[in-house]
């Protein structure tokens, strides 16, 4: 029994862990609350539009990974500049993949909805 409530403590530290990363993100990245902007407009087109539940949940998990992604970006950029501020083609590459990452993840949520509103159009 004691293990359980152990790891009951330690999932509820983790999820306290989360939120103050999210919300230390928030207050430093203009670039997330943009992308928030972005999401919350997207789940709740997906709502106003009469698509099936599938696709709703596509376009749901799609726009929260932006998010997961821009997540890591700011973790990858901000570890790297702690380590140190000196300009180095490996520091580039981390943050220039990071920053890819972003793209290619919103890249993925677009091209959903290009297929979902032709569905909807031509359909």
């Amino acid at each position: 029994m004691e293990f359980l409530a152990s790891e009951w403590r330690r999932f509820l530290k983790t999820i306290v862990w989360s939120i103050e990363g999210w919300n230390a993100t928030w207050r430093t990245e203009k670039t997330l609350r943009y992308w928030t902007l972005a999401v919350a407009i997207s789940i709740t087109t997906s709502f106003v539009l009469e698509i099936g539940p599938v696709a709703r949940a596509m376009i749901i998990a799609l726009s929260m990974l932006v998010l997961a992604a821009e997540l890591m970006n700011t973790a990858v950029e901000s570890a790297i500049n702690y380590i140190s501020t000196e300009i180095h083609p490996l520091a580039k590459k981390a943050k220039d993949a990071a920053s890819a990452a972003v793209a290619m993840t919103a890249g993925a949520a677009g091209l959903a909805w290009l297929i979902l509103l032709a569905d909807l159009a031509f359909g």
